[in-house]
Protein backbone atom coordinates (compact mmCIF):
# COMPACT_ATOMS: atom_id res chain seq x y z
CA UNK A 1 0.00 0.00 0.00
CA UNK A 2 1.35 3.45 -1.06
CA UNK A 3 2.17 5.88 1.93
CA UNK A 4 -0.99 8.14 -0.09
CA UNK A 5 -3.34 5.12 -0.35
CA UNK A 6 -2.43 4.26 3.94
CA UNK A 7 -3.16 8.17 4.33
CA UNK A 8 -6.02 7.71 2.53
CA UNK A 9 -7.33 4.64 4.36
CA UNK A 10 -6.10 5.55 7.84
CA UNK A 11 -8.02 9.00 7.22
CA UNK A 12 -11.71 7.60 6.62
CA UNK A 13 -10.70 4.76 9.31
CA UNK A 14 -10.61 7.37 11.71
CA UNK A 15 -13.49 9.29 10.54
CA UNK A 16 -15.83 5.77 11.19
CA UNK A 17 -13.87 5.70 14.15
CA UNK A 18 -14.97 9.36 15.09
CA UNK A 19 -18.48 8.75 14.26
CA UNK A 20 -18.72 5.72 15.77
CA UNK A 21 -17.47 7.34 19.48
CA UNK A 22 -20.22 10.42 18.51
CA UNK A 23 -22.70 7.74 18.23
CA UNK A 24 -22.11 5.96 21.45
CA UNK A 25 -22.07 9.36 23.29
CA UNK A 26 -25.16 10.52 22.03
CA UNK A 27 -26.47 7.05 22.42
CA UNK A 28 -25.75 6.45 26.07
CA UNK A 29 -25.42 10.40 27.61
CA UNK A 30 -27.13 12.85 25.29
CA UNK A 31 -30.16 11.28 23.74
CA UNK A 32 -31.82 9.10 26.99
CA UNK A 33 -33.32 11.95 29.35
CA UNK A 34 -34.94 13.58 26.27
CA UNK A 35 -36.08 11.48 24.21
CA UNK A 36 -40.48 11.31 23.58
CA UNK A 37 -39.81 7.72 23.03
CA UNK A 38 -39.40 6.92 27.13
CA UNK A 39 -43.07 8.14 27.55
CA UNK A 40 -44.64 5.55 25.37
CA UNK A 41 -45.87 2.21 26.69
CA UNK A 42 -43.33 -1.45 26.12
CA UNK A 43 -41.44 -4.09 28.28
CA UNK A 44 -39.08 -2.48 30.56
CA UNK A 45 -34.80 -4.26 31.34
CA UNK A 46 -32.00 -3.86 32.75
CA UNK A 47 -29.45 -1.56 31.97
CA UNK A 48 -27.78 -3.49 29.65
CA UNK A 49 -30.39 -5.35 28.64
CA UNK A 50 -32.18 -5.83 24.83
CA UNK A 51 -34.78 -7.44 23.01
CA UNK A 52 -33.50 -8.04 19.73
CA UNK A 53 -33.70 -11.83 20.00
CA UNK A 54 -37.70 -11.37 20.90
CA UNK A 55 -38.29 -9.50 17.67
CA UNK A 56 -35.80 -11.22 15.40
CA UNK A 57 -35.81 -14.71 16.51
CA UNK A 58 -38.46 -16.60 14.57
CA UNK A 59 -38.89 -19.26 17.33
CA UNK A 60 -39.75 -16.18 20.05
CA UNK A 61 -41.30 -13.11 17.23
CA UNK A 62 -44.65 -14.18 16.57
CA UNK A 63 -45.80 -14.75 20.54
CA UNK A 64 -43.68 -11.34 21.46
CA UNK A 65 -45.71 -9.23 18.73
CA UNK A 66 -49.36 -10.93 20.42
CA UNK A 67 -48.09 -10.03 23.77
CA UNK A 68 -46.98 -6.64 23.58
CA UNK A 69 -49.72 -5.99 21.30
CA UNK A 70 -52.07 -7.18 23.74
CA UNK A 71 -50.20 -5.25 26.45
CA UNK A 72 -49.35 -2.30 25.38
CA UNK A 73 -51.35 -1.71 22.39
CA UNK A 74 -50.43 -1.08 18.26
CA UNK A 75 -47.84 1.50 18.51
CA UNK A 76 -44.84 0.24 21.78
CA UNK A 77 -41.29 1.37 22.05
CA UNK A 78 -38.58 -1.68 22.50
CA UNK A 79 -35.34 -1.55 24.24
CA UNK A 80 -32.27 -1.94 21.42
CA UNK A 81 -28.79 -1.69 22.86
CA UNK A 82 -29.58 -1.58 26.35
CA UNK A 83 -31.79 0.39 28.53
CA UNK A 84 -30.53 3.99 26.90
CA UNK A 85 -32.22 2.91 23.57
CA UNK A 86 -35.20 3.57 22.71
CA UNK A 87 -36.99 1.99 20.02
CA UNK A 88 -40.51 2.41 18.13
CA UNK A 89 -42.53 -0.64 16.71
CA UNK A 90 -46.30 -0.18 15.62
CA UNK A 91 -48.86 -2.61 13.97
CA UNK A 92 -50.61 0.88 13.21
CA UNK A 93 -51.10 0.92 9.59
CA UNK A 94 -50.87 4.81 9.51
CA UNK A 95 -47.53 4.77 11.33
CA UNK A 96 -46.01 2.21 9.14
CA UNK A 97 -47.52 4.12 6.08
CA UNK A 98 -45.71 7.49 6.59
CA UNK A 99 -42.23 6.03 7.74
CA UNK A 100 -42.51 3.79 4.98
CA UNK A 101 -43.45 6.84 2.53
CA UNK A 102 -41.71 9.78 4.36
CA UNK A 103 -38.31 11.22 2.64
CA UNK A 104 -37.85 11.73 6.49
CA UNK A 105 -37.07 7.69 7.11
CA UNK A 106 -34.16 6.07 5.86
CA UNK A 107 -32.47 2.66 6.31
CA UNK A 108 -29.88 3.30 8.62
CA UNK A 109 -26.41 3.61 7.53
CA UNK A 110 -25.27 -0.05 9.47
CA UNK A 111 -27.50 -1.41 7.26
CA UNK A 112 -26.42 0.50 4.38
CA UNK A 113 -22.48 -0.54 5.47
CA UNK A 114 -23.39 -3.91 5.57
CA UNK A 115 -25.40 -3.93 2.58
CA UNK A 116 -22.51 -2.20 0.82
CA UNK A 117 -19.96 -4.81 1.93
CA UNK A 118 -21.78 -7.21 -0.28
CA UNK A 119 -23.40 -4.90 -3.39
CA UNK A 120 -21.73 -1.86 -3.40
CA UNK A 121 -23.88 1.01 -4.54
CA UNK A 122 -26.72 -1.19 -5.23
CA UNK A 123 -30.18 -0.07 -4.62
CA UNK A 124 -30.62 -1.56 -1.70
CA UNK A 125 -27.53 0.10 -0.36
CA UNK A 126 -28.65 3.61 -1.60
CA UNK A 127 -30.91 6.52 0.01
CA UNK A 128 -31.77 9.93 -1.15
CA UNK A 129 -31.20 11.73 -4.54
CA UNK A 130 -29.16 8.48 -5.47
CA UNK A 131 -31.98 5.87 -4.71
CA UNK A 132 -34.67 7.93 -6.34
CA UNK A 133 -32.36 7.89 -9.97
CA UNK A 134 -31.52 4.26 -9.37
CA UNK A 135 -35.26 3.07 -9.08
CA UNK A 136 -36.15 5.06 -11.84
CA UNK A 137 -33.79 3.77 -14.05
CA UNK A 138 -33.89 0.12 -12.87
CA UNK A 139 -38.12 0.11 -12.67
CA UNK A 140 -39.07 -0.16 -16.25
CA UNK A 141 -36.80 -3.74 -16.20
CA UNK A 142 -39.36 -4.76 -14.31
CA UNK A 143 -42.71 -4.10 -15.72
CA UNK A 144 -45.19 -6.42 -16.46
CA UNK A 145 -44.32 -6.91 -19.99
CA UNK A 146 -40.94 -7.49 -19.18
CA UNK A 147 -41.47 -9.47 -16.90
CA UNK A 148 -43.39 -11.45 -19.09
CA UNK A 149 -41.00 -11.51 -21.39
CA UNK A 150 -38.52 -13.54 -19.30
CA UNK A 151 -41.21 -16.41 -18.70
CA UNK A 152 -38.91 -18.48 -21.47
CA UNK A 153 -36.59 -18.48 -19.12
CA UNK A 154 -38.41 -19.47 -15.99
CA UNK A 155 -39.92 -22.30 -17.93
CA UNK A 156 -36.61 -23.81 -19.68
CA UNK A 157 -34.56 -23.37 -16.00
CA UNK A 158 -38.09 -24.92 -14.40
CA UNK A 159 -37.98 -28.31 -16.62
CA UNK A 160 -34.17 -28.42 -16.25
CA UNK A 161 -34.57 -28.77 -12.48
CA UNK A 162 -37.81 -31.15 -12.97
CA UNK A 163 -35.46 -33.11 -15.06
CA UNK A 164 -32.84 -33.39 -12.56
CA UNK A 165 -34.87 -34.20 -10.10
CA UNK A 166 -36.25 -36.89 -12.21
CA UNK A 167 -33.02 -38.31 -12.82
CA UNK A 168 -32.87 -38.35 -8.55
CA UNK A 169 -36.11 -40.36 -8.24
CA UNK A 170 -35.27 -42.78 -10.53
CA UNK A 171 -31.52 -43.91 -9.57
CA UNK A 172 -31.39 -43.24 -5.33
CA UNK A 173 -27.47 -43.41 -5.52
CA UNK A 174 -27.68 -40.06 -7.51
CA UNK A 175 -29.57 -38.79 -4.49
CA UNK A 176 -27.33 -40.21 -2.28
CA UNK A 177 -24.13 -38.68 -3.84
CA UNK A 178 -25.63 -35.23 -4.05
CA UNK A 179 -27.58 -34.50 -1.51
CA UNK A 180 -25.81 -32.93 1.87
CA UNK A 181 -24.71 -35.05 3.93
CA UNK A 182 -26.46 -35.71 7.30
CA UNK A 183 -24.32 -36.30 10.50
CA UNK A 184 -27.28 -38.31 12.23
CA UNK A 185 -27.25 -41.46 11.06
CA UNK A 186 -30.84 -42.01 11.32
CA UNK A 187 -31.19 -39.27 8.43
CA UNK A 188 -30.61 -41.22 4.59
CA UNK A 189 -30.79 -40.08 1.53
CA UNK A 190 -33.72 -42.81 0.54
CA UNK A 191 -36.82 -43.28 2.35
CA UNK A 192 -39.36 -46.01 1.45
CA UNK A 193 -39.25 -47.37 -2.10
CA UNK A 194 -40.02 -44.83 -4.44
CA UNK A 195 -39.24 -41.93 -2.58
CA UNK A 196 -36.08 -40.01 -2.15
CA UNK A 197 -34.96 -37.37 -0.38
CA UNK A 198 -34.06 -34.06 -1.78
CA UNK A 199 -32.43 -30.52 -0.41
CA UNK A 200 -35.10 -29.06 -2.42
CA UNK A 201 -33.35 -25.49 -0.54
CA UNK A 202 -29.89 -26.56 -2.12
CA UNK A 203 -31.45 -26.90 -5.54
CA UNK A 204 -33.70 -24.10 -5.97
CA UNK A 205 -30.97 -22.25 -4.93
CA UNK A 206 -28.83 -23.42 -8.03
CA UNK A 207 -31.92 -22.98 -10.25
CA UNK A 208 -33.11 -19.39 -9.10
CA UNK A 209 -28.53 -18.54 -9.90
CA UNK A 210 -29.38 -19.48 -13.45
CA UNK A 211 -32.60 -18.00 -14.04
CA UNK A 212 -31.55 -14.60 -12.37
CA UNK A 213 -27.99 -15.14 -14.56
CA UNK A 214 -29.58 -15.30 -17.50
CA UNK A 215 -32.89 -12.77 -16.71
CA UNK A 216 -30.22 -10.41 -14.91
CA UNK A 217 -27.59 -10.21 -17.44
CA UNK A 218 -27.21 -12.75 -19.74
CA UNK A 219 -24.76 -14.76 -17.88
CA UNK A 220 -24.87 -18.94 -17.61
CA UNK A 221 -23.54 -19.77 -14.81
CA UNK A 222 -25.33 -23.38 -15.34
CA UNK A 223 -25.41 -24.55 -11.86
CA UNK A 224 -28.21 -26.39 -12.03
CA UNK A 225 -25.40 -28.37 -14.09
CA UNK A 226 -22.81 -28.63 -11.64
CA UNK A 227 -21.43 -25.96 -9.11
CA UNK A 228 -18.18 -25.44 -11.02
CA UNK A 229 -18.76 -21.59 -12.49
CA UNK A 230 -15.78 -19.23 -10.87
CA UNK A 231 -18.15 -16.77 -10.34
CA UNK A 232 -20.90 -18.92 -9.00
CA UNK A 233 -18.89 -19.98 -6.39
CA UNK A 234 -18.21 -16.62 -5.42
CA UNK A 235 -21.24 -15.56 -4.80
CA UNK A 236 -22.51 -18.77 -3.23
CA UNK A 237 -19.21 -18.43 -0.83
CA UNK A 238 -19.95 -14.69 -0.05
CA UNK A 239 -23.50 -15.26 1.07
CA UNK A 240 -22.66 -18.09 3.09
CA UNK A 241 -20.71 -15.88 5.17
CA UNK A 242 -23.39 -13.44 5.28
CA UNK A 243 -26.10 -16.03 6.42
CA UNK A 244 -23.89 -16.44 9.45
CA UNK A 245 -24.61 -12.83 10.29
CA UNK A 246 -21.80 -10.24 11.35
CA UNK A 247 -21.41 -11.06 14.87
CA UNK A 248 -20.00 -8.86 17.69
CA UNK A 249 -16.33 -7.93 15.43
CA UNK A 250 -18.39 -7.43 12.98
CA UNK A 251 -20.71 -5.22 14.37
CA UNK A 252 -17.97 -3.71 16.55
CA UNK A 253 -15.96 -2.81 12.31
CA UNK A 254 -18.87 -0.89 11.64
CA UNK A 255 -17.76 1.89 14.12
CA UNK A 256 -14.20 0.99 14.20
CA UNK A 257 -13.17 -0.19 10.50
CA UNK A 258 -9.08 -0.97 11.48
CA UNK A 259 -10.32 -3.65 13.71
CA UNK A 260 -10.92 -5.25 10.00
CA UNK A 261 -7.52 -4.49 8.87
CA UNK A 262 -5.47 -5.16 11.73
CA UNK A 263 -7.76 -8.74 13.15
CA UNK A 264 -8.87 -10.02 10.04
CA UNK A 265 -10.72 -13.25 10.30
CA UNK A 266 -11.73 -15.54 7.27
CA UNK A 267 -15.30 -14.70 6.53
CA UNK A 268 -13.37 -11.48 5.49
CA UNK A 269 -11.16 -13.45 3.44
CA UNK A 270 -13.63 -14.98 1.84
CA UNK A 271 -15.72 -11.73 1.02
CA UNK A 272 -12.55 -10.07 -0.35
CA UNK A 273 -11.43 -12.74 -2.08
CA UNK A 274 -15.02 -13.47 -3.64
CA UNK A 275 -15.43 -9.68 -4.39
CA UNK A 276 -12.34 -9.48 -6.60
CA UNK A 277 -13.67 -12.54 -8.65
CA UNK A 278 -16.92 -10.83 -9.16
CA UNK A 279 -15.55 -7.51 -9.99
CA UNK A 280 -13.37 -8.91 -12.75
CA UNK A 281 -15.99 -10.95 -14.32
CA UNK A 282 -18.52 -8.01 -13.87
CA UNK A 283 -16.36 -5.53 -15.30
CA UNK A 284 -15.73 -7.71 -18.96
CA UNK A 285 -19.38 -7.97 -18.79
CA UNK A 286 -20.20 -4.85 -18.39
CA UNK A 287 -18.01 -3.76 -20.90
CA UNK A 288 -19.05 -5.96 -23.49
CA UNK A 289 -22.68 -5.09 -23.18
CA UNK A 290 -22.31 -1.41 -23.16
CA UNK A 291 -20.00 -2.11 -26.20
CA UNK A 292 -23.06 -3.98 -27.97
CA UNK A 293 -25.97 -1.35 -27.16
CA UNK A 294 -23.60 1.80 -28.42
CA UNK A 295 -22.68 -0.32 -31.91
CA UNK A 296 -26.62 -1.17 -32.03
CA UNK A 297 -27.53 2.12 -31.52
CA UNK A 298 -24.92 3.59 -33.60
CA UNK A 299 -26.33 1.82 -36.41
CA UNK A 300 -30.14 2.53 -35.86
CA UNK A 301 -30.76 -0.62 -34.84
CA UNK A 302 -32.96 -2.00 -31.49
CA UNK A 303 -30.94 -3.00 -28.81
CA UNK A 304 -31.93 -6.94 -29.13
CA UNK A 305 -31.07 -7.71 -25.60
CA UNK A 306 -33.79 -8.14 -23.37
CA UNK A 307 -32.05 -8.84 -19.69
CA UNK A 308 -32.57 -6.53 -17.36
CA UNK A 309 -28.60 -4.99 -17.35
CA UNK A 310 -29.23 -4.56 -21.10
CA UNK A 311 -32.74 -2.38 -20.38
CA UNK A 312 -30.45 -0.88 -17.87
CA UNK A 313 -27.23 0.14 -20.01
CA UNK A 314 -30.12 1.46 -22.74
CA UNK A 315 -32.46 3.49 -20.56
CA UNK A 316 -29.13 4.85 -18.45
CA UNK A 317 -27.45 5.68 -22.06
CA UNK A 318 -30.45 7.79 -22.75
CA UNK A 319 -30.35 9.51 -19.48
CA UNK A 320 -29.04 13.02 -18.89
CA UNK A 321 -25.32 12.62 -18.57
CA UNK A 322 -25.47 14.02 -15.17
CA UNK A 323 -27.64 11.69 -13.85
CA UNK A 324 -26.54 8.37 -15.21
CA UNK A 325 -24.54 5.88 -13.54
CA UNK A 326 -21.42 4.76 -13.47
CA UNK A 327 -20.02 1.48 -15.14
CA UNK A 328 -19.01 0.53 -11.44
CA UNK A 329 -22.89 1.46 -10.35
CA UNK A 330 -23.92 -0.51 -13.10
CA UNK A 331 -21.99 -3.56 -12.05
CA UNK A 332 -23.33 -3.12 -8.41
CA UNK A 333 -26.91 -3.51 -9.78
CA UNK A 334 -25.95 -6.99 -11.08
CA UNK A 335 -24.91 -7.89 -7.39
CA UNK A 336 -27.95 -6.61 -6.31
CA UNK A 337 -30.34 -8.72 -8.59
CA UNK A 338 -28.37 -11.77 -7.72
CA UNK A 339 -29.03 -10.95 -4.08
CA UNK A 340 -32.49 -10.18 -4.62
CA UNK A 341 -33.30 -12.34 -6.97
CA UNK A 342 -31.92 -15.49 -6.41
CA UNK A 343 -31.85 -16.46 -2.70
CA UNK A 344 -35.25 -14.78 -1.57
CA UNK A 345 -36.94 -16.59 -4.92
CA UNK A 346 -35.45 -19.82 -3.74
CA UNK A 347 -35.86 -18.86 -0.16
CA UNK A 348 -39.68 -18.25 -0.73
CA UNK A 349 -40.45 -21.11 -3.60
CA UNK A 350 -38.22 -23.66 -0.88
CA UNK A 351 -40.71 -22.76 2.16
CA UNK A 352 -43.87 -23.13 -0.42
CA UNK A 353 -43.30 -26.56 -1.29
CA UNK A 354 -42.35 -27.16 2.45
CA UNK A 355 -45.49 -26.29 2.80
CA UNK A 356 -47.44 -28.29 0.40
CA UNK A 357 -45.58 -30.98 1.40
CA UNK A 358 -47.14 -30.59 5.09
CA UNK A 359 -50.64 -30.05 3.70
CA UNK A 360 -51.27 -32.78 1.14
CA UNK A 361 -54.73 -32.11 0.32
CA UNK A 362 -53.42 -28.79 -0.35
CA UNK A 363 -50.96 -29.83 -3.02
CA UNK A 364 -53.15 -32.39 -4.43
CA UNK A 365 -56.02 -29.68 -5.28
CA UNK A 366 -53.12 -28.03 -6.39
CA UNK A 367 -52.05 -30.41 -8.94
CA UNK A 368 -55.19 -30.56 -10.28
CA UNK A 369 -56.03 -27.35 -10.85
CA UNK A 370 -52.25 -27.06 -13.01
CA UNK A 371 -52.93 -30.24 -14.50
CA UNK A 372 -56.48 -29.55 -15.40
CA UNK A 373 -55.59 -26.65 -17.69
CA UNK A 374 -56.14 -27.17 -21.84
CA UNK A 375 -53.60 -29.02 -23.25
CA UNK A 376 -53.29 -27.15 -26.36
CA UNK A 377 -52.94 -23.55 -24.62
CA UNK A 378 -51.29 -24.77 -21.30
CA UNK A 379 -48.82 -27.66 -21.37
CA UNK A 380 -46.46 -27.21 -19.24
CA UNK A 381 -43.81 -29.84 -20.80
CA UNK A 382 -42.56 -28.57 -24.01
CA UNK A 383 -39.70 -31.06 -25.26
CA UNK A 384 -37.76 -28.77 -27.18
CA UNK A 385 -37.08 -26.02 -24.45
CA UNK A 386 -34.43 -28.02 -22.31
CA UNK A 387 -32.47 -29.46 -25.32
CA UNK A 388 -32.72 -25.53 -26.79
CA UNK A 389 -31.18 -24.99 -23.07
CA UNK A 390 -28.35 -27.00 -23.49
CA UNK A 391 -27.37 -25.57 -26.58
CA UNK A 392 -26.47 -21.97 -25.00
CA UNK A 393 -23.64 -22.52 -24.35
CA UNK A 394 -22.20 -18.92 -25.25
CA UNK A 395 -22.05 -16.18 -22.44
CA UNK A 396 -22.34 -13.90 -24.52
CA UNK A 397 -25.76 -15.14 -26.61
CA UNK A 398 -28.43 -13.07 -25.64
CA UNK A 399 -31.51 -15.00 -24.47
CA UNK A 400 -33.60 -13.05 -26.90
CA UNK A 401 -32.20 -14.44 -29.22
CA UNK A 402 -32.38 -18.31 -28.05
CA UNK A 403 -35.78 -18.14 -26.54
CA UNK A 404 -37.83 -15.40 -28.60
CA UNK A 405 -36.90 -15.81 -31.79
CA UNK A 406 -38.72 -19.46 -31.98
CA UNK A 407 -41.96 -20.95 -31.26
CA UNK A 408 -41.49 -22.02 -27.90
CA UNK A 409 -41.28 -18.37 -26.65
CA UNK A 410 -44.87 -17.77 -27.68
CA UNK A 411 -45.52 -20.71 -26.63
CA UNK A 412 -44.09 -19.72 -23.00
CA UNK A 413 -45.86 -16.71 -23.22
CA UNK A 414 -49.08 -18.59 -23.77
CA UNK A 415 -48.90 -20.76 -20.50
CA UNK A 416 -47.92 -18.22 -18.59
CA UNK A 417 -50.81 -16.04 -19.35
CA UNK A 418 -52.83 -19.08 -18.41
CA UNK A 419 -51.16 -19.81 -15.46
CA UNK A 420 -51.62 -16.11 -14.13
CA UNK A 421 -55.50 -17.33 -14.33
CA UNK A 422 -55.16 -20.14 -11.72
CA UNK A 423 -56.63 -19.38 -8.90
CA UNK A 424 -55.24 -21.39 -6.21
CA UNK A 425 -51.86 -21.19 -7.76
CA UNK A 426 -52.33 -17.60 -7.17
CA UNK A 427 -53.72 -17.81 -3.65
CA UNK A 428 -50.85 -20.65 -2.76
CA UNK A 429 -48.28 -18.41 -3.69
CA UNK A 430 -49.60 -15.24 -2.05
CA UNK A 431 -50.54 -17.21 1.42
CA UNK A 432 -46.65 -18.73 1.13
CA UNK A 433 -45.35 -15.02 0.86
CA UNK A 434 -47.56 -14.28 3.84
CA UNK A 435 -46.95 -16.85 6.51
CA UNK A 436 -42.93 -17.03 5.33
CA UNK A 437 -41.61 -13.72 4.00
CA UNK A 438 -38.06 -13.94 3.04
CA UNK A 439 -37.12 -10.89 4.82
CA UNK A 440 -38.46 -11.04 8.84
CA UNK A 441 -38.58 -6.98 9.38
CA UNK A 442 -36.78 -4.10 8.21
CA UNK A 443 -35.63 -0.85 9.61
CA UNK A 444 -35.19 2.81 9.25
CA UNK A 445 -34.27 6.16 11.07
CA UNK A 446 -35.13 9.17 11.35
CA UNK A 447 -33.09 11.83 9.91
CA UNK A 448 -34.76 14.86 11.36
CA UNK A 449 -36.69 15.55 14.26
CA UNK A 450 -40.77 14.59 12.99
CA UNK A 451 -44.47 14.00 14.03
CA UNK A 452 -46.03 10.39 13.12
CA UNK A 453 -50.01 10.34 12.87
CA UNK A 454 -51.50 7.50 14.38
CA UNK A 455 -55.59 6.13 14.23
CA UNK A 456 -54.93 3.58 17.21
CA UNK A 457 -54.92 5.37 20.75
CA UNK A 458 -51.72 5.06 22.49
CA UNK A 459 -51.78 5.44 26.23
CA UNK A 460 -48.58 6.78 27.31
CA UNK A 461 -46.66 6.15 31.03
CA UNK A 462 -48.37 8.86 32.45
CA UNK A 463 -51.86 7.89 31.60
CA UNK A 464 -52.04 10.53 28.83
CA UNK A 465 -54.09 9.28 26.05
CA UNK A 466 -53.12 9.77 22.35
CA UNK A 467 -56.24 10.03 20.14
CA UNK A 468 -56.83 8.73 16.69
CA UNK A 469 -55.62 11.98 13.96
CA UNK A 470 -52.81 13.07 17.07
CA UNK A 471 -49.34 12.50 16.60
CA UNK A 472 -46.36 11.15 18.42
CA UNK A 473 -43.08 13.24 18.66
CA UNK A 474 -40.19 10.97 17.13
CA UNK A 475 -36.11 12.77 17.43
CA UNK A 476 -33.74 12.62 14.41
CA UNK A 477 -31.74 9.56 15.01
CA UNK A 478 -34.39 7.62 16.62
CA UNK A 479 -35.02 3.64 15.16
CA UNK A 480 -38.07 2.28 13.69
CA UNK A 481 -38.61 -1.44 13.84
CA UNK A 482 -41.36 -2.27 10.73
CA UNK A 483 -42.22 -5.73 12.13
CA UNK A 484 -43.08 -7.35 8.40
CA UNK A 485 -43.81 -11.31 9.88
CA UNK A 486 -45.69 -9.63 13.09
CA UNK A 487 -48.50 -7.72 10.65
CA UNK A 488 -48.29 -10.77 8.45
CA UNK A 489 -49.15 -13.07 11.82
CA UNK A 490 -51.84 -10.41 12.97
CA UNK A 491 -55.10 -12.04 13.60
CA UNK A 492 -56.86 -8.73 13.68
CA UNK A 493 -55.91 -8.62 10.16
CA UNK A 494 -56.09 -12.09 8.87
CA UNK A 495 -57.92 -13.74 11.90
CA UNK A 496 -57.84 -16.26 14.02
CA UNK A 497 -56.07 -18.63 11.95
CA UNK A 498 -53.09 -16.09 11.18
CA UNK A 499 -50.43 -18.37 11.70
CA UNK A 500 -51.82 -21.08 10.01
CA UNK A 501 -51.27 -21.99 5.90
CA UNK A 502 -54.87 -21.38 4.37
CA UNK A 503 -54.28 -20.15 0.84
CA UNK A 504 -58.73 -20.21 1.17
CA UNK A 505 -58.15 -17.19 2.56
CA UNK A 506 -57.50 -15.24 -0.74
CA UNK A 507 -60.71 -15.96 -1.99
CA UNK A 508 -62.70 -13.87 0.90
CA UNK A 509 -60.12 -11.69 2.49
CA UNK A 510 -60.99 -10.18 6.10
CA UNK A 511 -61.45 -6.20 5.75
CA UNK A 512 -58.29 -5.26 7.40
CA UNK A 513 -56.33 -7.41 4.85
CA UNK A 514 -57.94 -5.84 1.73
CA UNK A 515 -56.91 -2.24 0.07
CA UNK A 516 -56.83 0.76 0.99
CA UNK A 517 -56.69 -0.61 4.39
CA UNK A 518 -53.71 -2.89 3.41
CA UNK A 519 -50.89 -0.89 1.68
CA UNK A 520 -48.47 -3.85 1.41
CA UNK A 521 -47.77 -4.93 -2.18
CA UNK A 522 -50.43 -8.04 -2.80
CA UNK A 523 -52.04 -7.06 0.02
CA UNK A 524 -49.39 -8.39 2.42
CA UNK A 525 -46.22 -6.48 3.79
CA UNK A 526 -43.77 -8.66 2.41
CA UNK A 527 -42.63 -6.37 -0.89
CA UNK A 528 -42.57 -3.15 1.38
CA UNK A 529 -44.74 -0.19 0.69
CA UNK A 530 -43.78 3.30 -0.91
CA UNK A 531 -40.59 4.32 -3.01
CA UNK A 532 -38.31 1.72 -1.37
CA UNK A 533 -41.14 -1.75 -2.09
CA UNK A 534 -39.67 -4.34 -3.93
CA UNK A 535 -39.71 -3.88 -7.43
CA UNK A 536 -38.76 -7.43 -8.07
CA UNK A 537 -42.25 -8.40 -6.36
CA UNK A 538 -43.76 -9.34 -10.00
CA UNK A 539 -40.35 -11.16 -11.10
CA UNK A 540 -40.73 -13.38 -7.80
CA UNK A 541 -44.43 -14.36 -7.95
CA UNK A 542 -43.90 -15.50 -11.69
CA UNK A 543 -40.75 -17.55 -11.19
CA UNK A 544 -42.28 -19.37 -8.02
CA UNK A 545 -45.57 -20.28 -9.98
CA UNK A 546 -43.68 -21.37 -13.12
CA UNK A 547 -41.42 -23.51 -11.03
CA UNK A 548 -44.60 -24.84 -8.89
CA UNK A 549 -46.91 -25.65 -11.60
CA UNK A 550 -43.71 -27.46 -13.82
CA UNK A 551 -42.69 -29.67 -10.86
CA UNK A 552 -45.74 -30.40 -9.28
CA UNK A 553 -47.61 -32.39 -12.08
CA UNK A 554 -44.42 -35.06 -11.60
CA UNK A 555 -44.09 -35.40 -8.36
CA UNK A 556 -45.43 -35.86 -4.93
CA UNK A 557 -44.18 -33.87 -1.57
CA UNK A 558 -43.92 -35.24 1.50
CA UNK A 559 -41.83 -34.31 4.96
CA UNK A 560 -39.05 -36.29 5.36
CA UNK A 561 -39.74 -38.52 9.12
CA UNK A 562 -38.43 -37.83 12.32
CA UNK A 563 -36.80 -34.05 11.39
CA UNK A 564 -38.27 -31.07 11.90
CA UNK A 565 -37.98 -27.65 10.32
CA UNK A 566 -37.11 -24.28 11.74
CA UNK A 567 -36.50 -21.10 11.05
CA UNK A 568 -33.91 -18.11 11.58
CA UNK A 569 -33.01 -15.37 10.46
CA UNK A 570 -29.54 -13.69 8.75
CA UNK A 571 -30.51 -11.31 5.85
CA UNK A 572 -32.85 -13.57 4.65
CA UNK A 573 -35.59 -15.77 6.87
CA UNK A 574 -33.64 -19.40 6.23
CA UNK A 575 -34.53 -22.50 6.83
CA UNK A 576 -32.70 -25.43 8.84
CA UNK A 577 -32.89 -29.00 10.42
CA UNK A 578 -34.11 -28.11 13.92
CA UNK A 579 -30.64 -29.13 16.09
CA UNK A 580 -28.56 -28.76 13.37
CA UNK A 581 -27.99 -25.70 12.14
CA UNK A 582 -24.35 -25.67 11.46
CA UNK A 583 -25.25 -27.04 8.33
CA UNK A 584 -26.63 -24.35 7.06
CA UNK A 585 -29.53 -23.68 5.16
CA UNK A 586 -31.71 -27.27 4.86
CA UNK A 587 -34.92 -28.12 3.66
CA UNK A 588 -34.68 -31.59 3.02
CA UNK A 589 -38.29 -33.45 1.70
CA UNK A 590 -39.59 -36.57 0.66
CA UNK A 591 -39.96 -36.77 -2.65
CA UNK A 592 -41.61 -39.36 -5.39
CA UNK A 593 -42.63 -39.84 -9.09
CA UNK A 594 -46.46 -38.87 -9.08
CA UNK A 595 -48.92 -41.67 -10.17
CA UNK A 596 -52.28 -40.46 -11.41
CA UNK A 597 -55.17 -42.78 -9.73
Amino acid sequence: MSSIDLRGYLGGSCGSCLSGVIWLINLLIIQPPSDPLKNLPGPNGGALQNHFRDIMDPKLSPETHERWVKSYGKTFRFHGFGRHDYRLMSFDFRVISHVLSSTVYEKPWQTRTLLARLIGRGIFSMEGPEHKLQRKLIGPAFSTQTVKSMTPIFFSKAEELRDRWDGLVSDPSLAAASEPAYPDPTFTSTEKPGNVIIDIAHWFSRASFDVIGLAGFDYHFHALQDETEEVYLAYRRMFNVTDKGPGLKGLLGLYFPLLERLWPDEGGRITRASLKVIDRAGKKLVANKKEAILAETANGQDVTGKDILSLLIKSNLSADPSKRLSDSDLLDQCSTFLLAGSDSVSTATSWCLHLLSTHPEIQARLRDEITSMSASATSLHPPTKVSELKRMNSVDSGFAETFESNESAAQSHTEWEALEGLPLLDAVVRETLRLCPPVHGTIRVATEDDRIPITEPVTLRDGTVVQKGEYLSIRKGSYIHVPIEGLNFSEEIWGSDAREFNPDRWTNLPEKARSPTHPGLGNVMTFGFGPHSCLGHKFTVAEMKVFLATVLPEFTFSPVQGIQISKFNAILTRPYVANKWELGTRLPVSVARFTPA
